[in-house]
């Protein structure tokens, strides 16, 4: 083998935005009154079915946290949380009732009734 050719691949992130979230996010992040870094993005042990999403301002990255650069908005992933996320898209999504962030995982195996809560 040639030690000057190397395989290189890279993985995907583990999670993207569409613009419609993206954009969200953006403004969200301009109306705020001090200085925001990105999102974090986590899953909390929470709800029926045993998990929910959170999301919060994050003014700096934590250690080992995951730096997902999408759209133009960084977003940190909480690392106890990156194995559930692996794949996902976040949506910002309105309706005549309702505006809400929503994962489209294809790790989650079901959700409860009220649509709160997931499990893998």
């Amino acid at each position: 083998m040639n030690m000057t050719t190397r395989n290189i691949t890279t993985r995907p992130k583990a999670l993207t935005l569409t613009e419609s979230a993206a954009a969200r996010v953006r403004d969200l992040m301009a109306k705020s009154d001090k200085p925001i870094a990105g999102l974090r993005v986590g899953v909390k042990a929470r709800g029926c079915s045993g998990m929910s999403y959170f999301m919060e301002y994050a003014e700096a990255p934590k250690p080992f946290e995951e730096v997902v650069e999408d759209r133009g908005v960084t977003i940190f992933i909480d690392p106890a949380a990156t194995m559930f996320l692996l794949g996902s898209e976040m949506d910002w999504v309105e309706d005549k009732l309702e505006s809400r962030f929503v994962f489209n995982n294809p790790n989650e195996k079901g959700r409860c009734g009220c649509g709160e809560s997931f499990h893998v």
